[in-house]
Formats: C-alpha cells, sequence, structure tokens
C-alpha cells in the first residue's frame, strides 16, 4: 500500500473523528470531501468528480462506495478492507445503492451526519440524496467537522509542509533565475513546476498564478502568455506541494527600476504583513488577523486597492483549490491555535496607475510567535531590464 502515514497516526485522527461524532450524537457519517478521504485513510484519488462516499460508523467500520476505476487506487493507496463498486448501468442510480449499502449496515433509522460543502458534492446528488435519505434516516450537514479536525496538524503532517515550503522556496528561485526581458510567461512557469516535480512533490490543488504586465492585477490564472519586457512587473502565486500538502507564497516582481507607486505599495503590503504577524499567537481570530491588514493598508489610504480577506489555512487539498479553512476575512471567530499552517497574502492592484504589488507566504503557528516556513527574503524583488 501506498501510505504516506504510519497507523498510529491513522489511528489517531479516527479517534478523533469518533470523538466528535459522539459529541454530535452520530451514528455515521457519509463523507464526500476527497479531503476527509485521505486524512482518514490514505485514499488517493481523483476520482472525486464521479460518486462516490466513504461511510464511516460511530462504531469504528468503514465502508467505500466507489467505481469500478477506483477500486484498486483505494486498495493500494489506503487503509480501507471494505471497498464496494457501485456499476454504471442504463439509468441506474448510485444513490439508491449507496442506500442499499447503508441499509445492509443496519443504520436505518440512524442519525447521519453528511458533508455537502465540498467540491466531491455536487448539486444533482444533494438532491437525490436528500430525497432518498430523509424518510431512511434523520441527516444533518456535517461539513465542518473534520475540516476542523484536519486544521491542526500533526508532526507527520509538519514534516511534509516543511517539505513543500522547501519546494516552493526552489520554485521561486529557478523562475529568478529565468525572469528577464524578452522570456516568455511559458517559460518561467515550466521552471517553477519543474523544480517542484524534480523535488518529489506534487500537482498543486489549483493552477499557479502567474500574470505581467497588466495581467500582474490578477488574482487568479488564466490562459494566454506574453514576454517580458525591460520595464515590467509580474505577480506569481504558487505553492510547493509535497504528498498533497501544500505551503503557498505570492511575490510580484518588478522588471527594469519600481516605480514610485511600487514602492509606495511595497511599505503598505510589508507593515500590513509584520501588522498580521502579531495577531497569528493563540487566543486572537482569524478575524483578528484580518483587522490587522486592513488597518495598515488603510493607513497607507490602499482601501479601495485591497481584497477583503488576507489569507487562509493550508494542508493536504486536491483540485480545483488549495485554499482550506479557515480563512481570514473581517468577523471571522475561528480561533488561531498552534500547529496550524497558514498562508498570508497582502495583495493590492491599483487599476488606476496599473500597478500590482503582492507580498505572501506560509506560516506555521506556535505556543508564540508564528514561524514563517518560507526563507525567502521579504525585500521587493527586482530584476533589471
Amino acid at each position: 500500500m501506498a501510505l504516506h502515514f504510519s497507523d498510529a497516526e491513522f489511528e489517531s485522527r479516527f479517534e478523533k473523528l469518533k470523538a466528535v461524532m459522539e459529541a454530535e450524537r452520530l451514528d455515521a457519517m457519509l463523507l464526500f470531501a476527497q479531503e476527509s478521504m485521505y486524512w482518514l485513510t490514505g485514499y488517493d484519488t481523483f476520482g472525486f468528480c464521479f460518486f462516490q462516499c466513504l461511510v464511516v460508523t460511530r462504531e469504528g467500520q468503514m465502508v467505500l462506495l466507489t467505481r469500478s476505476a477506483d477500486q484498486r487506487q483505494a486498495k493500494h493507496t489506503s487503509n480501507l478492507s471494505d471497498i464496494r463498486v457501485w456499476v454504471d448501468r442504463g439509468s441506474a442510480s448510485p444513490v439508491l445503492q449507496l442506500k442499499d449499502m447503508l441499509f445492509d449496515m443496519d443504520l436505518l433509522g440512524s442519525r447521519l451526519g453528511v458533508e455537502y460543502d465540498t467540491h466531491g458534492m455536487t448539486g444533482k446528488i444533494a438532491l437525490q440524496l436528500n430525497a432518498e435519505l430523509t424518510s431512511f434516516a434523520n441527516i444533518s450537514d456535517a461539513s465542518d467537522l473534520i475540516p476542523e479536525l484536519r486544521a491542526v496538524k500533526s508532526p507527520e503532517e509538519i514534516t511534509y509542509v516543511r517539505k513543500a515550503a522547501e519546494l516552493a522556496d526552489e520554485a521561486f528561485h529557478a523562475a529568478m533565475d529565468e525572469i528577464k526581458p524578452g522570456v516568455s510567461e511559458g517559460h518561467i512557469l515550466a521552471a517553477m513546476q519543474g523544480a517542484i516535480f524534480e523535488g518529489g512533490g506534487d500537482y498543486p490543488g489549483n493552477e499557479f498564478i502567474i500574470g505581467s504586465g497588466a495581467d500582474a492585477l490578477l488574482c487568479r490564472y488564466k490562459a494566454g502568455r506574453r514576454n517580458l519586457t525591460a520595464q515590467d512587473q509580474i505577480t506569481l502565486e504558487w505553492a510547493g506541494s509535497y504528498r498533497h500538502y501544500h505551503a503557498a507564497v505570492m511575490r510580484t516582481v518588478v522588471i527594469g527600476t519600481p516605480t514610485d507607486r511600487h514602492q509606495e505599495m511595497y511599505v503598505a503590503a510589508r507593515e500590513a504583513l509584520s501588522a498580521v504577524e502579531t495577531q497569528l499567537v493563540t487566543g486572537k481570530t482569524f478575524g483578528d488577523v484580518f483587522d490587522a491588514h486592513a488597518e495598515r493598508m488603510d493607513a497607507h489610504d490602499m482601501m479601495q486597492h485591497r481584497l477583503n480577506a488576507c489569507g487562509y489555512s493550508l494542508g493536504a487539498r486536491f483540485t480545483p483549490s488549495w485554499m482550506d479553512t479557515p480563512m481570514a476575512y473581517k468577523a471571522n471567530p475561528a480561533e488561531v491555535k498552534p500547529n496550524m499552517v497558514i498562508f498570508m497574502h497582502m495583495i493590492l492592484m491599483d487599476s488606476i496607475t496599473g500597478t500590482a504589488m503582492t507580498l505572501g507566504q506560509t506560516y506555521l503557528t506556535t505556543e508564540g510567535a508564528p514561524e514563517s516556513l518560507s526563507t525567502l527574503p521579504l525585500d521587493l524583488p527586482v530584476k533589471s531590464g
């Protein structure tokens, strides 16, 4: 089996989940989030784009219902022993096959928690599931239970996060070696991805963000490439990924001479990042973190250029996004706890002058001050034109 964690680690996770289920008075959970399945059993696949469900009972039974294409995948990558296949045929419904399986597991009339808030659960599946199970059992939304457990990392997980951070730093060094006038964004992107793959890393949960010139103001990946000019700017947001654990970094690199506006925006971003570091401590909330960011940005008259969130938790994530919960936005009451992995991004986009400025890195929270997992300098990166 291709398991990346010890038996004791998986047992500890299962015990934590069973304790939460006991507290929530749930007899079983229907897991649709690939992240939950990976965390609990090691099951590693992108087959969650089709219907699959891991049923977990409070008594300790785990049964995976998946497609035939993922049966061997589950046997090879997980500690699951009970793997059942729903059959693609005609108008057959996997939800009905799940219902039959739940009946066989003696869960008729039970209290079932369902993971609705995940990319592995489509609206169509949710409607069918509710229609079939409402009269079968007492169902409730249990989407937040495992993400809250996953937010605090174990020592084994932190080892992988540190490796992901090393790969992220290597990717930036590879990018800086290539950034110069006349070079294609595609060449830079290839260098970054190549450094991570050569270092034993994985595909990230979403595409790297890369954009130069006017596209440096975008916060999402898009298709299309351009070549850098002698006076330019390029925004990069990327993550090292190792065993699916992520460590993200963000920078805007200036090619040529930074403008006065670049310098002004950099100062605001650097002060804001220092401010949020003071809030990444036990007892503070993710809302406190955002407020610290907003106060510094607004003190530099950057309110109209900043975002309404400034970071989020990271962990083992699957397509289409490496973003995890909790997120740093106004009034979020989620608490900062030791051993969280949190990406802080200071993003400023001035559409009036066409100027971009970003600064971000991933932190590990501790009993005291947060630890930056990246060794990259926080200075404004500049390459000569």
